[in-house]
């Protein structure tokens, strides 16, 4: 047989111009698609360089406030915001001040940027000496113990005026604890946004730097999600739905891929995938060489985010694509 017996299914005729290829594109980026992680600090005119993520820094407010108004002008609507204390200590009290460095950032911001849509993270990890994300007793992570506090943050953020609050902790029954509490309060209209499926990686390592979360004994093992490990996803998925998750995010993005699809297959709530510093970092160090296009990679890998099923998409890059005045590949 010869090429011609087969013309009719010549599939390069979709592929033969740029705007054709546009026309029938299945899967787009969009600027809506993109949250903007920020890192709050305490103090005044303040910008901390971090070392292994470039061009992200943490900020005190007034700097974030700057930050905050080139990206919404470059096109950027939501951001993710992570507060670090100088005041660390054993109970978490810090973390759910009403005087804490993330109100504060969220009344700044909401103040100046009303209609951005803003999302708090909710851990204790950045403010618990020891570094981890829930209470220690007896030189363990008390899951019980835990909850009231995760409550009084998330509570705490949302009586500041964010409009999704977002566990990162992977407690459980955090979700149904802290939408009990948001109600009793009133915050009927507040969102949660569940860390639903958040993996023990290897990939947060430049998060740790930026956050000073590196826990100071063990690891995260024992509350945190085995990368091994794929059914267990859509039952933790599964079940901060039914606490009342109204989005829930898979965590690292790229190597979790199938986790994103699964979960969009068998769940209708909207789907977030957290592209996370690591995955960050290694983008912008092999650009830094020169071995990579650091556009090209970047749209690449955050399309096929979107196309595994990704609604939305935390990631380090929004600010730069939005920059660079592109949503899509050429």
């Amino acid at each position: 047989m010869t090429a011609k017996s087969f013309m009719l299914n010549r599939h390069r005729r979709l592929r033969s111009s740029k705007t054709l290829r546009d026309f029938v594109r299945e899967t787009r980026l969009h600027p809506d698609n993109l949250l903007q992680p920020f890192f709050v600090i305490e103090g005044h005119n303040k910008r901390q360089a971090i070392h292994a993520m470039p061009g992200i820094a943490r900020l005190s407010v007034d700097v974030l406030l700057k930050d905050m108004e080139m990206f919404v002008r470059s096109g950027g609507r939501g951001g993710v915001i992570f507060g670090m204390s100088n005041h660390k200590d054993n109970s978490g009290q810090q973390a759910y001040s009403a005087k804490g460095i993330v109100p504060a950032a969220i009344k700044a911001i909401k103040k100046n940027f009303p209609e951005f849509l803003l999302v708090s993270d909710v851990c204790l990890c950045a403010h618990l000496k020891h570094g981890h994300c829930g209470i220690v007793r007896g030189g363990k992570i008390d899951n019980d113990a835990t909850l009231p506090v995760l409550a009084e943050v998330a509570l705490s953020h949302a009586q500041a005026g964010a409009d999704l609050v977002a566990p990162s902790d992977m407690m459980d029954f955090r979700v149904g604890v802290i939408r009990q509490a948001l109600d009793k309060n009133g915050f009927l209209e507040t969102g949660l946004l569940s860390y639903a499926v958040k993996y023990v990686s290897s990939f947060y390592g430049p998060f740790r730097e930026a956050a000073h979360s590196t826990p100071a004994f063990g690891d995260r093992k024992t509350y945190q999600m085995d990368p091994g490990n794929a059914r267990e996803a859509l039952k933790e998925a599964r079940a901060d739905v039914a606490e009342g998750a109204d989005i829930v995010m898979v965590k690292p993005a790229t190597a979790y891929l199938d986790i994103v699809s699964m979960l969009r297959q068998d769940l209708t709530v909207p789907i977030a995938a957290f592209h996370v510093s690591g995955e960050y970092s290694m983008i912008k160090a092999a650009a830094q060489q020169g071995w990579v296009d650091e556009k090209a990679m970047v749209l690449e890998t955050l399309l096929c985010i979107k196309r595994a099923g990704a609604d939305l998409i935390i990631t380090y890059h929004a600010q730069d694509i939005l920059k660079w005045k592109l949503c899509g590949l050429s």
